[in-house]
């Protein structure tokens, strides 16, 4: 009998110290918790929705390109304001094109390598038609952000579709209410210091034009039961993690892809007790401004919790 006692006094002191030690470790990640996983995640998300945003752009600005016949006369897109790639058209014939980026900075980002475009199934199918497919390749394509010199190297493979058929032109001039295109990405990406994460990504895109400026409010797009799910993948620290959005991500071309006006996004990380909660178009305070289609917001907030305590950072886009 009293080896059963001692037996169970040395079982419960076990679990005793178990516990506390889960509970330090926990403690100790949400004091160490920095942020970086989501702040890598909307950097490689930002990025490849400018890249989504250039690609519609050049498509629907210019003839040729949208239905894949002469050689282009233009690389100014539908807006005008594309920039910073020279447009390689040797293998039009077979409905690829290919932007070199060539160095020259545009709106604090200096851009390098390939992107290239092929429409899929040509000539069969041209981008305006609905359900087209475009395959979209990274040749190791890096963006520098001149304010802090921070940068982030895409390499992989996405496919993109035109859900609704027609192109910008058709937001611009035609004034068609909607235009929708969704995402299927594999990313990886390579950080200023080395370290690479991965991107599987599934997002839909739906393109308006209130107040005459072009305005994309992105969704997750995966399946898996997990409602908004539109990311999942590894860290820079080789941890599985995976994204929602919450509350639909919407940008405006007056601001640029990475710098949303409003939306929210949650990621958790393998191994941590707590999510991070990113709530985009926010002002120095952190406070959410209800920013309309031509007004900029001064960046964005994360913030995680860990029983009664809570950490945030603000992050200005930049």
């Amino acid at each position: 009998m009293r080896t059963t006692q001692i037996a169970f006094k040395i079982s419960l002191l076990f679990f005793v110290i178990l516990f506390s030690f889960s509970a330090c470790k926990k403690r100790r990640a949400f004091n160490e918790e920095d942020g970086q996983a989501s702040i890598d995640y909307w950097c490689v998300q930002s990025e490849n929705d400018a890249v989504v945003s250039d690609v519609n752009d050049l498509l629907s600005g210019n003839r040729s390109l949208r239905e894949l016949g002469d050689s282009p006369s233009s690389i100014k897109g539908a807006t005008g304001t594309l920039c910073d790639f020279s447009l390689d058209t040797a293998l039009l014939g077979t409905g690829t094109v290919k932007l070199n980026y060539n160095s020259i900075t545009c709106g604090n980002r200096t851009r390098t390598g390939s992107i290239k475009v092929k429409v899929v199934d040509y000539p069969a199918h041209e981008w305006w038609q609905q359900q087209c497919k475009l395959e979209v390749i990274y040749l190791a394509y890096k963006i520098t952000r001149v304010s802090d010199g921070k940068s982030i190297e895409l390499n992989g493979r996405q496919i993109i579709t035109n859900e609704t058929g027609g192109t910008w032109q058709d937001l611009l001039i035609d004034e068609k209410n909607v235009l929708s295109t969704s995402v299927d990405a594999n990313l990886n990406a390579t950080f200023e210091d080395g370290k690479m994460a991965s991107y599987n990504i599934e997002r839909s895109y739906s393109y308006t034009f209130p107040g005459d400026i072009i305005t994309c409010k992105a969704e997750g797009n995966r399946s898996h039961g997990v409602e908004g799910l539109d990311t999942e993948g590894l860290t820079r620290d080789g941890d599985e993690f995976f994204s929602r959005v919450t509350t639909p991500i919407v940008w405006n071309l007056t601001c640029g892809a990475w710098a949303p006006v409003a939306g929210e996004v949650m990621i958790e990380v393998a191994d941590k007790s707590f999510q991070l909660k990113c709530l985009f178009g926010v002002d120095e305070g952190g406070n959410s401004i209800g920013a309309g289609p031509n007004d900029c917001s001064y960046g964005w907030k994360v913030e995680w919790q860990y029983k009664k305590k809570t950490k945030k950072i603000i992050i200005p886009y930049g």
